[in-house]
């Protein structure tokens, strides 16, 4: 009764993660080691001539005596260390591991990122540090080598040397390592890590480090969070410091072996050979979440369970169980007290050796798959994929980026998956790997997002954390990753514009770049242009791809002085003169059949607003049992063409289409609204008119969700695989001579007529097959579109009955904006039911795209902006 009472304690206090800061390969800091995450950038290099001489200890035969045949790793970028920020005297710098070096400087950005730095007042009595650190001996090494001098005089003396030449070389040899002195002892210990951090950061509670191998770091939090669920602290340092890829380190995973003879981590996939050394530091400030919640704190993620145990008796020290990870899983989410099901990312401990990657994919599908038949909709991955393991800080730097994941609602990638391990049969479990960067989107009333991560160690120990979402979605700045940046520049002459673009590249190359960047984008924010200025803009990726761009503006503007306008497909635009907007602004909102997987990805990762639009549709679907609409938009990667085909297929069905792209329309119009956009009129093209009903708020946005429903729904194709739904032919050239055309074949009709050059066709397969014929051979231009049904024809009549009824079914207000009908080419009514009567014909009835435009223009409408899936 009181263990089941120990292990409830996190179900009644979770603990929040309020802080984080992290030193990983080519990664100073969390925010570069989460924009290498996003950008799946692989961080593993050649060895540094600083860990080790390559030459000397090297060779690609893993058989060969006290060689390693790797040379390849993850490697910790240099640091600015000043002792003197931390009270330490420059002379100990020599005789002080760097492990406990570095630590201070990641343990002090960990307390400031979360609001406790040093010149804030708070209870550091019940402040505590625990760290996990398996080795952090390097200095370890030296000292004790130079104590192998006897051994060295009695190999040189009995090689013939002299006395007297002995002691010269042995001296000479001394000279190569660390003095003996009083500093080294202290300097050498691994708890002396956690122990300098409390002594120069004034922290009076537990202090200690925790050795349980490649999981030690997870050993140290699940001390951590014992100390603040018992109220013995209130806030308390946690994480990982392995910075030890020496030579050492080499020799002991390539003997035994787990080294990636192909020098490349590939976690679950089919050609996965071992795993690469990476070095880390990673600390995570931790407190009660309802004192985080008291004191205002910012909170990345909450810690719901903890699950630990042993692999017991079994084949070898070293070799993973699949029983004994499983045990550590079912602790973990009985802690947690919520079923593994509502999971949804899967951080894995993920070496990429083949023994460990089966273990834990048999152990994940055995425990996942448990009452549950639902397959691949938990992302599986590894970051151990893009910085190697990092040992002893391997699970914090798993934590780290599971818990930004939470913070930022994005499924991370795994790096250089090709194929998954088709031992796995990863279809018919619960699991995808996932490879892509995307958008973690959810369905509102359902359950918040959730991650688990695993860390498992030698000596057969395993950990397995559960972590949730503080809340659903973010209402404040939040994003830690640098984002795409719009730069415009203006001047009164083209070369006076040519003049201001070679002084902001030369002061971009400067050693004050960052700064300068910094400047040139705030200043484009408040730009305001004169309508006779010359212009450039362009949106930058990075300082790097700025200066590139401002080359290539540079080179242009040299040699086409006299040129009114120009654009690059670099996406940089010029105009020697800006545009008057004399006329009205239209918001035009797209139809079916431009949608495509993946659409809009950038926009969810990075704009909750859509994110929010996903989460509401998705929740009306869910009530009806039906797929949820970012499932289809952002399906798991596809490894081969045909299933990539197939998840294009589904997302062209109509049932799913129309959704997509009334989800995507309405967050893309609610993007542009936060930046101030306002139009005078909206309009629609087929299903999008919908959509501008919308925008004019004649529906609210839930009854615009429920119509998109209602339609898609009675739209999509009857079960009957002998239903002829019908095709759409998109058609260029003279229109006159498609409409006597058409009159030849019956079941085909106009079903848009967008301009005086460009309709679309529809009716039945075969003699639209005909007709395409027929005009290819006159020369038009005809394309068939990725719709599954004639639209706009009698072929669709049945969907209008029911449609009617819904549209009867819900509130119609008077519209905000003008709107404009495609059924009638011109302005829609003000009275709601007038409203309501229009649009229930506009199934079956032709698209007078053109009469719409003709008319919105001839009513001073002359600024287009269309918002759908084609154009952003």
């Amino acid at each position: 009764m009181e263990i089941k009472k120990l292990n409830s304690q996190l179900q009644k206090s979770p603990i929040a993660i309020i802080g984080m800061a992290c030193l990983f390969p080519q990664s100073k800091n969390l925010q570069e080691y989460w924009e290498k995450i996003l950008h799946k950038i692989d961080c593993i290099t050649d060895v540094p001539s600083s860990r080790w001489d390559v030459e000397s200890y090297y060779n690609p035969d893993p058989k060969a005596p006290d060689k390693t045949y790797c040379k390849r790793g993850g490697f910790i970028p240099e640091v600015d260390f000043n002792p003197m920020e931390f009270g330490l005297p420059p002379n100990i710098l020599e005789v002080t591991d760097i492990s406990q070096l570095l630590s201070l400087v990641v343990a002090k950005q960990a307390l400031e990122d979360a609001g406790y730095g040093l010149s804030r007042q708070f209870n550091r009595e019940r402040t505590g540090v625990i760290l996990g650190v398996a080795l952090a001996r390097q200095l370890s090494v030296p000292l004790c080598s130079r104590l192998q001098y006897p051994i060295w005089e009695k190999v040189l003396k009995s090689s013939g040397l002299s006395d007297e030449d002995t002691q010269k070389i042995v001296e000479k040899m001394k000279l190569a390592y660390v003095n003996w002195e009083e500093n080294a002892f202290p300097g050498m210990l691994a708890n002396v890590v956690s122990g300098r951090i409390a002594n120069r950061l004034d922290l009076g509670g537990m202090n200690c480090v925790v050795d349980a191998a490649c999981a030690s770091s997870f050993g140290a939090l699940k001390m951590a969070v014992s100390e603040l669920s018992e109220y013995r602290s209130d806030m308390m340092l946690t994480g990982g410091v392995d910075t030890d890829n020496s030579i050492l380190a080499y020799m002991c995973f390539s003997k035994t072996p787990a080294i990636s003879p192909s020098q490349n981590t590939k976690p679950f996939d089919d050609d996965a050979d071992g795993m690469m050394l990476g070095e880390g530091i990673g600390m995570i400030v931790l407190k009660r979440l309802e004192d985080a919640q008291r004191d205002d704190d910012r909170i990345y993620a909450v810690i719901k369970g903890i699950g630990t145990s042993s692999d017991g008796r079994y084949k070898s020290i070293y070799a993973p169980r699949p029983e004994g990870q499983v045990r550590a899983l079912s602790h973990a989410y009985e802690d947690a007290a919520f079923s593994p099901a509502t999971v949804s990312l899967l951080e894995a401990h993920g070496t990429g050796t083949r023994a460990g990657d089966v273990a834990e994919f048999t152990a994940l599908k055995e425990f996942f798959s448990e009452n549950n038949s639902k397959t691949q909709y938990i992302a599986l991955g590894s970051v151990k994929s893009q910085i190697g393991h990092t040992k002893a800080a391997a699970g914090t730097a798993s934590l780290i980026k599971t818990a930004l994941a939470l913070h930022h609602k994005v499924l991370p990638p795994t790096i250089n998956i090709t194929k998954p391990n088709s031992k796995f049969n990863i279809e018919t479990s619960p699991f995808y790997l996932n490879t892509e960067t995307k958008p973690w989107l959810c369905s509102e009333g359902g359950a918040p997002r959730r991650a688990g991560v695993s860390s498992f160690g030698f000596g057969g120990t395993n950990y397995h954390v559960v972590m949730e979402e503080y809340e659903s979605e973010q209402h404040c700045a939040y994003r830690l990753h640098n984002t795409p940046q719009s730069i415009l520049l203006s001047a009164s002459t083209t070369k006076q514009l040519l003049i201001q673009c070679e002084d902001i590249l030369q002061k971009l190359q400067s050693s004050a770049k960052d700064r300068c960047y910094l400047e040139l984008i705030e200043s484009s924010k408040s730009l305001e242009i004169p309508l006779t200025d010359v212009r450039v803009g362009f949106v930058a990726n990075s300082l790097s791809e700025a200066c590139n761009f401002l080359q290539i503006i540079i080179d242009w503007l040299n040699k086409y002085q006299e040129s009114e306008s120009w654009n690059l497909p670099q996406g940089i635009y010029y105009r020697k003169t800006g545009i008057a907007l004399n006329g009205k602004v239209v918001a035009l909102f797209s139809g079916q059949g431009s949608q495509y997987l993946n659409m809009g990805r950038e926009l969810a990762i990075n704009f909750p607003c859509l994110r929010q639009a996903y989460s509401y549709i998705n929740g009306f679907l869910h009530q009806d049992g039906l797929p949820l609409i970012s499932d289809i938009v952002f399906p798991p990667p596809g490894f081969d063409a045909a299933t990539r085909q197939v998840q294009s297929e589904v997302l062209q069905r109509t049932e799913y289409a129309q959704p997509a792209i009334g989800v995507f329309s309405v967050g893309l119009y609610k993007i542009l609204q936060q930046a101030g956009f306002k139009p005078d009129f909206v309009a629609g093209h087929s299903f999008g008119e919908l959509t501008a009903l919308w925008a004019a708020e004649v529906l609210s946005e839930e009854d615009y969700f429920f119509l998109v429903k209602a339609r898609s729904q009675a739209m999509a194709m009857p079960k009957d695989p002998n239903f002829d739904a019908g095709v759409m032919l998109s058609v260029k050239g003279d229109v006159s001579g498609v409409n006597q055309l058409v009159k030849n074949f019956p079941q085909v009709t106009i079903a848009n007529l967008n301009s005086k050059n460009q309709v679309v066709l529809a009716g039945v397969k075969s003699e639209i097959a005909q007709v395409q014929q027929i005009l290819n051979q006159q020369g038009y231009s005809t394309v068939l579109l990725s719709v599954s049904a004639a639209f706009h024809t009698p072929l669709v009549s049945r969907a209008q009955k029911p449609f009617a009824q819904a549209i009867e079914a819900v509130t119609f207000k008077n519209a905000k904006i003008p709107v404009y009908s495609n059924v009638t080419g011109k302005r829609y009514p003000t009275q709601p039911q007038a409203i309501k009567n229009i649009l229930k014909e506009h199934l079956i009835n032709l698209v007078r795209f053109q009469h719409e435009i003709e008319n919105i223009y001839a009513d001073g409408g002359y600024l287009f902006i269309e918002f759908g899936q084609g154009t952003f």
